[in-house]
């Protein structure tokens, strides 16, 4: 079955296009989320064709108006979407031309598909991160309001998944925290790639017109016009730079829903999660299910099959433009979607989590973790690290036989094992004490939480967020 040739590049061609190639090469089904941001570029495009003379002013009215017009058109679903106009340019342009006639196909003067598709993907794009970035935002701010609540708050600090030593809660919010700082540094940063306008390079060359990007970049908001017009219609670098942003930021998220999940447990019982972020069982009624954070963490995945999608997209792809970057629209696009959904979910549940401070600082109490506080005593004491390194294991043998903490013996008891020890033990033995000791800028004490949680706001006030450009 065959159908008819597009119209707008059927001139060189003997026979219709096959009509499973035509719906197998169509884009529309996913391109059209673009409409927006390609209607803002046709503007913009017209606006500077007019300004440097090749269309009149009347010309130019008559596009934008009728451009507006579609726009309206399609937010009120009224447009019927064409498999045989391939994408988003064609379906918008062909919809134009016959709103306003033979003007409509003047609007394509001076640029290609292969440019037009490369900037409706970065302004998307640009719009999106400021979207991602207020989330990002919003998490941020609700854990270190939650790590200022929770400055005080003792709960076991692990290495292995074994209890190493005591720290606050808060202490562990900001670490998540400071994940996140660093993610949101990376996404602004990849947001100045983004902002390169690909527009004037025209199918690979540039184009004969006496066109003015300078304009166009800053009708659009654009920082500046890209150098190489070669590069600027095949690079897809910025896409692959943000859905790697998003794998590193899922890995964060996926770790902290890790966390979040143990924490929740019979097991661990350090955490209550709202019952809005969980569902139960159809089978038992007891099961409160962390379904939530287990789905952020499902998700990692699926942004990193993404980016390693995109990556192999363009690992053998000569210049300039290929066939093979209509793939590169469905990862970014389910990347953005998942990236917003998980953030969403984190931002709305992160800062709502319940504390269990008396099963924290039990679970603090098991497993020695003022060992190393027992042992920095011994070297203040005058012994050698070794030496006391070996005392403080004797005494944690001792304490696992007889079932008791450090805390819990008596100064006989640890007298026995070195006579370094005195009275003044106990005020290190105890998890307040401990915590309260690593009283230094990074460190658990609660002073030094709170100061960080302070910091952590001020530097996350002071991040300079995009102009946004309607």
């Amino acid at each position: 079955m065959t159908q008819a040739t597009n119209q707008s590049w059927g001139g060189r061609f003997s026979e219709p296009t096959d009509a499973f190639v035509a719906a197998f090469t169509a884009s529309i089904a996913f391109d059209k989320r673009l409409y927006h941001h390609d209607i803002r570029g046709s503007i913009a495009h017209a606006t500077m064709l007019a300004r440097v003379g090749v269309l009149t002013d009347a010309e130019r009215d008559q596009i934008v108006t009728g451009l507006g017009e579609i726009e309206a058109e399609i937010e009120r679903d009224e447009i019927e979407w064409s498999v045989a106009l391939e994408d988003i340019h064609m379906n918008i342009e062909a919809r134009l031309t016959d709103k306003i006639g033979v003007t409509g196909k003047k609007l394509h003067t001076g640029r290609s598909r292969n440019d037009q598709i490369a900037t409706d993907i970065r302004l998307y794009l640009r719009d999106e991160i400021d979207a991602v970035a207020a989330e990002l935002a919003r998490l941020r701010h609700g854990l270190i309001e939650l790590a200022e609540r929770e400055a005080a708050t003792i709960m076991p600090g692990f290495t292995h998944l074994q209890t190493a030593q005591p720290v606050t809660f808060g202490h562990h919010l900001l670490a998540w925290q400071e994940m996140l700082a660093r993610d949101h540094e990376r996404l602004l940063d990849c947001r100045k790639r983004v902002n390169v306008l690909p527009l004037g390079a025209a199918a690979l060359a540039g184009t004969t017109y006496p066109i003015d990007r300078h304009v166009t970049a800053e009708l659009l908001g654009f920082d500046r016009p890209a150098e190489n017009s070669l590069d600027a219609v095949s690079d897809r670098d910025f896409a692959i730079e943000f859905t790697a942003f998003a794998s590193i930021l899922l890995m964060h998220l996926s770790r902290m829903s890790e966390e979040m999940v143990l924490w929740a447990s019979a097991q661990f019982d350090f955490v209550d999660l709202p019952d809005r972020f969980c569902t139960g069982s159809s089978i038992m009624p007891q099961k409160k299910n962390p379904d939530v954070p287990e789905l952020v963490r499902g998700k990692t995945g699926r942004v990193y099959g993404h980016l390693m999608s995109l990556l192999t997209l363009m690992k053998s792809q000569p210049l300039a433009y290929n066939k093979d970057n209509q793939e590169d629209k469905e990862p970014l696009f389910d990347t953005l979607d998942t990236v917003k959904g998980c953030l969403r979910a984190f931002a709305d549940m992160a800062p709502a989590l319940k504390s269990k401070p008396e099963s924290m600082f039990e679970a603090a109490r098991r497993g020695f973790s003022t060992a190393t506080d027992l042992a920095d005593y011994l070297v203040r004491a005058g012994v050698a690290f070794r030496d006391a390194h070996e005392i403080v294991g004797k005494a944690v043998a001792f304490g696992i036989e007889q079932g008791r903490d450090l805390s819990e013996m008596t100064l006989a008891e640890l007298t026995q094992f070195s006579d370094a020890i005195g009275d003044d033990v106990f005020e290190v033995l105890t998890l307040e004490g401990s915590v309260a000791a690593r009283n230094h800028i990074g460190g658990t004490a609660p002073d030094q939480v709170r100061a960080a949680a302070s910091r952590a706001r001020d530097a996350l006030n002071a991040l300079k967020e995009p102009n946004h450009v309607a």
